[in-house]
């Protein structure tokens, strides 16, 4: 017998966000002596840490500038918000599973958006 899990909501966030949701878990937890970080809790902890760079309000509104592009979809905005790519071939690196490549121009203009908050 196999037991499925519904999933009942789904939201983006950025590595910025995340780190503030789950420093609010963190101190939650260090309130009762009891509890324990789990294993995984910590690493994710740790990970958002070292690679949260902008500050979530900053995360969000380059997510915002980045979806006002033709071919930025709003995971793909999310993806780069989260690696921040400095050139073509990391952004091109986001964009390897799509069914279409972009144009220099295009790589350009999201990278010149990118470089307005990185």
């Amino acid at each position: 017998m196999t037991i499925f899990k519904e999933i009942v909501d789904e939201e983006f966030l950025t590595v910025s966000e995340t780190k503030e949701l789950l420093a609010d878990i963190e101190a939650e937890r260090a309130m009762d002596e009891d509890r324990e970080l789990r294993y995984e809790l910590a690493r994710a902890i740790e990970h958002a840490n070292r690679f949260a760079v902008l500050e979530p309000e900053e995360a969000q509104a380059l997510v915002d500038d980045l979806q006002d592009i033709e071919k930025v979809d709003e995971p793909t905005a999310y993806k780069i918000a989260n690696l921040l790519p400095r050139d073509r071939d990391e952004l091109r690196s986001v964009y390897a599973q799509q069914r279409y490549s972009l144009s220099g121009d295009e790589l350009d203009e999201i990278l010149n958006v990118v470089a307005k908050y990185a």
